[in-house]
């Protein structure tokens, strides 16, 4: 059997664990430990009439897996993220299991909240005893109201106490930040700090750009707090991330970071260091800065995983983004992803397990 007919779609199964792909080194022989230990399993979370995007997942106490992702109707098509999407729960046996939809935790609060037109961005952690959901939402169904919030909860089935201000506000006119924060990537430091690694950009570098590919050059900056609630102080050397002095308006999205080792490792979608389609890999001893990154994981050709041919509307196909980590008994286990395409032609999740 060819390999090419070994995959047929994105709807791979746990028989993909008996593959192995054929890792090659990327550009410069950049390619991470991490990359060389990802197998594809295959598509989770394919709900008809709906775009799915962003799943972190989290193993509950009662042993399941438990995924927070954001979802919007398909009529809205890939943009409808930015003014109508949702913040949902599922819940499988395992991380290869059939994962079967609990309820909405978060929706659009509707005129006079920060979180209007959008919740999105899920990352659940577990944090003081508690279950914390960072977020995204936005007041306008634009991208210069996003803001980051963090909704709190006893278990992971609820109650959400949710906020009524946003966790982290974009910062004055003419910063870097000026423009939004969003993405959060959140860890709890040995010493007890609270460190919220946030996206953003500048406004007028946006509105300006004459990028074909990508408006405004997006960077990573850190916010420090004493108190899980905040506030969050914004560290003075900001951005921590900052590719925009490279070629080709090289930027980055999507961060997940995790300890390790007494190291701070960062995931991130590749905006153009090694192309478009890849993710990236970071690695800091202090978390401010950061050394060269090396390709995390590659695209779904690399995997030999074949599609059909993209319907016209979708214009991310075949690229695997939001890289979010199971940890099980304190190590990483699976590589939840989400992709465009799939049984209804938006997106869903797309898994890997880390052998």
């Amino acid at each position: 059997m060819q390999r090419r007919k070994f995959i047929q779609g994105l709807g791979l199964t746990s028989a993909a664990l008996a593959f192995t792909p054929d890792f090659v080194f990327a550009e410069d022989g950049k390619e991470s430990d991490f990359a060389k230990h990802l197998v594809p399993v295959g598509r989770r979370l394919e709900m008809e009439g709906y775009y799915v995007w962003c799943n972190s997942p989290i193993e509950g106490p009662d042993g399941k897996i438990h995924i927070f992702f954001s979802r919007w109707v398909a009529t809205k098509k890939m943009g409808g993220w930015i003014n109508g999407s949702e913040i949902c729960h599922a819940v499988a046996d395992s991380p290869e299991g059939e994962f079967k939809f609990v309820d909405v935790v978060l929706a659009p609060r509707g005129p006079g909240h920060w979180d209007a037109t959008t919740c999105h961005n899920p990352s659940i952690k577990f944090v003081d005893g508690q279950y914390c959901l960072f977020f995204m939402g936005n007041s306008n169904g634009k991208t210069n109201t996003k803001r980051i919030g963090l909704a709190t909860a006893p278990t992971l089935n609820g109650p959400w106490k949710r906020p009524d201000q946003p966790l982290l506000e974009a910062g004055p006119a003419g910063a870097w930040d000026d423009h939004c924060t969003t993405n959060p990537a959140f860890i709890k430091q040995t010493n007890g700090e609270y460190w919220l690694y946030y996206k953003s950009w500048n406004t007028a570098e946006y509105e300006n750009s004459k990028d074909p590919l990508v408006r405004g050059n997006r960077k990573y900056g850190l916010a420090i707090s004493r108190k899980l609630e905040g506030p969050y102080i914004k560290y003075e050397h900001n951005p921590v991330i900052d590719f925009s002095s490279r070629p080709n308006n090289a930027q980055l999205e999507d961060a997940f970071v995790w300890m390790d080792k007494g190291r701070i490792n960062m995931l991130a979608r590749d905006m153009g260091i090694f192309n478009h389609e890849y993710g990236l890999l970071m690695q800091s001893k202090n978390g401010k800065k950061w050394n060269e990154p090396q390709v995390a994981y590659y695209d779904a050709a690399h995997y030999h995983i074949v599609q059909p041919s993209p319907p016209s509307y979708l214009k991310k196909y075949g690229r695997f983004e939001r890289p979010q980590l199971l940890f099980q008994n304190g190590k990483p286990t699976y590589l939840f992803t989400t992709s465009q395409g799939g049984k209804y032609m938006t997106a869903s999740s797309f898994l890997f397990k880390i052998v």
